[in-house]
C-alpha cells in the first residue's frame, strides 16, 4: 500500500532491504528506499565507497563480503522483503543472489548480471536479473518493490506512454485481444519466460506476464489501476 507525498511514492507499511554494493546504481537504490521510509542495508567491502551515499542516508552500511553468510545476517537478511546483488563481479552477484534466495528464503531476489547468457539461467532459477544498462536502478526497484506496473517510456510530444504491466490474478485466462478491447489500448507484445511474444491474436494471460501497453498519457494511472482490479467485462 502506498500513498502520495510530495510527488514521491511513500509506502505505508516499512519493509527491509538489503543492497550489495556502493557503487553508483547501489547507493542510488538505497537511498531511494531510505528516502521511501525503508529499513535498508547496504554492503561493501570497501567502505570507501560509501561515500556515494547521501549525508542523510539513515540506512545500515555493512563491511564485508556480500556472499559471506555472517555479513548477511549483520545486514538483517533474514528480515528482508528483498535483495539486490550489484557488485562489479557477476560470480559475486550470483553466489550473494543465491545464498539470499537458497539459504534465508528471500524471494524477491534481484542480480546484475553481466553476462547475457548466464542472466537467462539464472532467471528461469527463480532470480531475476538486470544488465547494466541506464535504466538498472528504476528496473531493480521495480522488481523490488511490491508494484505491478512501470512505465518504460514516455513521449511529451504526442502525450504517449508505453507501460510495462503484471496483470492480478482477475486477468488470468483472458485473451490479448480481449483486454485490448475491454481497456481501448494497445498491447505491443507480452513477456514470458524470459521471452517476447508478438502473435497476440492466439495469447491468453498467464501468471507472471508482462504486457508491454501503449496508452495515452492521461489514461496511464487508469490503466494501472484497472489491472489490479477484476475486468470490467461487456453486457
Amino acid at each position: 500500500m502506498e500513498a502520495e507525498n510530495t510527488g514521491k511514492k511513500v509506502y505505508a507499511t516499512s519493509m527491509h532491504f538489503v543492497v550489495l554494493g556502493s557503487g553508483r546504481v547501489g547507493a542510488r537504490i538505497a537511498q531511494t528506499l531510505d528516502e521511501q521510509g525503508h529499513s535498508v542495508a547496504i554492503i561493501d567491502s570497501n567502505t570507501e565507497a560509501f561515500r556515494k551515499l547521501p549525508t542523510d542516508f539513515s540506512g545500515q552500511k555493512v563491511s564485508g563480503i556480500g556472499f559471506d553468510r555472517e555479513v548477511l545476517e549483520r545486514a538483517n537478511i533474514e528480515e528482508a522483503y528483498a535483495f539486490a546483488a550489484i557488485s562489479n563481479g557477476d560470480n559475486t552477484n550470483i553466489l550473494a543472489a543465491r545464498i539470499a534466495r537458497e539459504t534465508f528464503g528471500i524471494d524477491r531476489v534481484v542480480a546484475r548480471i553481466y553476462d547475457i547468457r548466464r542472466a537467462e539461467i539464472y532467471r528461469k532459477l527463480g532470480i531475476n536479473t538486470t544488465s547494466p544498462v541506464s535504466w538498472t536502478a528504476s528496473e531493480m526497484l521495480r522488481q523490488m518493490l511490491p508494484d505491478d506496473s512501470q512505465v518504460v517510456y514516455c513521449d511529451s510530444v504526442y502525450q504517449v506512454k508505453i507501460l510495462r504491466v503484471i496483470p492480478s490474478n482477475h486477468w488470468l485466462g483472458l485473451s490479448l485481444q480481449q483486454i485490448q478491447k475491454l481497456l481501448d489500448i494497445k498491447i505491443a507484445y507480452i513477456g514470458r519466460d524470459g521471452e517476447a511474444y508478438f502473435n497476440l491474436s492466439t495469447l491468453v494471460v498467464q501468471q507472471g506476464d508482462e504486457l508491454i501497453c501503449t496508452v495515452p498519457a492521461e489514461r496511464a494511472a487508469e490503466i494501472e489501476r484497472a489491472f489490479k482490479r477484476p475486468p470490467q467485462q461487456e453486457d
